[in-house]
């Protein structure tokens, strides 16, 4: 580990002085070996798919793991649409003359080594390969070990890439063995990895924000909201929470519980409690929501607290908009959190005070993802709030240097 952190810092220079065009053509070239390897790729997946049945890995992991064609032909339109974005690299801002004639502004440069440490979801090998290269980084990559195989193949891609472009092998290197040593070696690495981003489970996060020695850029959960508020239309109310719970049950940016005012709740419940039962999802709700849907399962207080990543849904009848609020102070993970109102007031008052990394009006939280905001593709989602907050793009992994013009200037 030593010595793949040496080679990644020696190309760390290369790649953070490569331009552009270099930069783009890797990026095309790694998506078009992803394209043209979609067969061989599918078979490595079926490998780890196989061994994750045998070994019992949660549905929602297995979901997370799966490769289907439409996501290897997604991991390559992300790479593209990373390449499509402006190079954040040397973009000069806030250039201002002071009163000593000097002319001072700030640069946009690149972290410089960054280690990635993530699980189930082989696509993070291509996503975070791809924002480290745009974002002039070198970068180490340790998937987890029920992705092995997949994520070789992905590496093998990339390598293919980087050839093409004449960019150096080790600008982006994966871990291969599953030791897990290998993980603390590689979070204890100063002077090597400059920040580690995590990308799994809560007990992932919590391993290496423990232990790291480094700086961690980080989210623990996704415990995402959704407020309909009394000034909501009915019909799209229970199409945005609809989708929002059933897109995708193991992504942080499902929605894990529901809060309806008591105003408009007896009117939208039924509705889509009927329409969640026919997608299997199990109801656990407070006693005024049980009271409307008497079918539903007790809530507990464990539940407000809860990351189902499962088709489960708590739900809760409010007050109003304050209690609403309130609950996701309490209870939320700062990740994203969504209202459905007609009123613009209230639209505004809780994306003013709800505190997290992504809040939503009228639109489904599953949403929060770094493809759907336009940066292509995200290393992950920080709930954090330095140095990056939301879904961590081509910007969020680049710092600022402050760069000084004078004229033979002397204080």
């Amino acid at each position: 580990m030593l010595s793949l952190g040496k080679r990644a810092r020696q190309a760390s220079v290369h790649i953070a002085n490569a331009d552009g065009a270099t930069k783009n053509r890797a990026l095309h070239k790694i998506a078009d070996a992803i394209q043209d390897s979609a067969a061989s790729l599918a078979d490595a997946n079926l490998q780890d798919m196989q061994a994750g049945q045998s070994s019992g890995l949660a549905p929602a992991l297995l979901d997370r793991l799966e490769l289907t064609p439409t996501r290897i032909e997604s991991m390559a339109a992300g790479l593209r649409q990373i390449a499509a974005l402006p190079d954040p690299i040397g973009e000069l801002s806030d250039m201002k003359y002071q009163p000593s004639g000097l002319q001072i502004g700030k640069m946009r440069v690149p972290i410089g080594v960054i280690g990635i440490i993530y699980e189930s979801r082989p696509n993070v090998t291509a996503d975070a390969a791809a924002l480290c290269l745009k974002s002039g980084n070198a970068t180490v990559l340790r998937g987890g070990s029920e992705a092995i195989n997949s994520n070789i193949a992905i590496a093998a891609c990339i390598q293919q890439g980087l050839n093409a472009a004449g960019l150096p092998d080790e600008s982006v290197q994966f871990v291969e063995t599953t030791d897990r040593q290998a993980v603390k070696n590689l979070i204890q690495m100063q002077g090597y990895i400059d920040v580690v981003i995590p990308r799994g489970g809560k007990g992932l996060v919590q391993r290496i924000s423990e232990d790291a020695r480094v700086p961690v850029i980080k989210h623990l959960e996704g415990i995402c909201h959704i407020y309909i508020d009394e000034f909501a239309d009915k019909d799209m109310a229970i199409k945005v929470a609809l989708n929002a719970k059933t897109y995708r049950y193991g992504i942080c940016g499902a929605m894990e519980t529901l809060l309806v005012s008591e105003v408009i709740a007896a009117e939208v419940l039924p509705e889509l409690n009927q329409k969640l039962i026919e997608k299997g999802v199990e109801i656990r709700a407070c006693d005024k929501t049980r009271s409307i849907l008497p079918n539903a399962i007790a809530a507990t207080d464990e539940d407000w607290s809860t990351e189902y990543l499962a088709p489960v849904l708590s739900i809760r009848t409010v007050e109003n908009m304050q209690q609403a609020m309130q609950h996701i102070a309490r209870y939320g993970s700062g990740h994203t959190d969504a209202i459905i109102t007609a009123n613009l007031e209230h639209a505004r008052q809780f994306t003013r005070q709800v505190d997290s990394s992504s809040v939503m009006v009228n639109a489904a939280t599953c949403f929060a993802d770094g493809f759907e905001y336009g940066l292509g593709a995200e290393i992950g989602i920080s709930t954090d709030r330095l140095h990056v907050r939301g879904p961590v793009g081509v910007e969020g992994l680049t710092t600022q240097k402050y760069v000084v013009y004078g004229e033979g200037t002397v204080r």
